[in-house]
């Protein structure tokens, strides 16, 4: 038998993260918004994070997050070339939208 706790909470999950960060596809473009630099999103994947409840320390537990990879866009260099860098998204943070914003594609 579930304990109840576990039944009601709410499980999360990588779909949900992607749908309700607004996170971009790969081969999107993002800009930084400290720096007003462009990224483009060579790598997403489905990982998990460990987190602990701050009532209980000892329960830990496990969120579905969501792991974007960057690449730093510039003039004459090869796609996958110079500066990359990645981070990993969950329902639990407001990281992306604090530091990127998703550019609209070129026509």
């Amino acid at each position: 038998m579930l304990d109840e706790d576990v039944v009601r909470e709410k499980l999360e999950t990588h779909d949900e993260v992607i749908r309700e960060k607004h996170l971009p596809s790969v081969g999107q473009s993002v800009r930084s918004r400290k720096y007003g630099t462009l990224w483009r999103v060579i790598e997403k994947r489905e990982v998990w994070l460990n987190t602990v409840n701050a009532a209980d320390p000892q329960d830990y537990r496990v969120v579905p997050a969501v792991y974007l990879c960057y690449w730093r866009v510039q003039e004459g260099q090869l796609p996958g070339i110079g500066r990359m860098r990645g981070y990993a998204y969950s329902l639990h943070d407001n990281t992306f939208e604090a530091n990127w914003e998703v550019v609209a594609p070129q026509r």
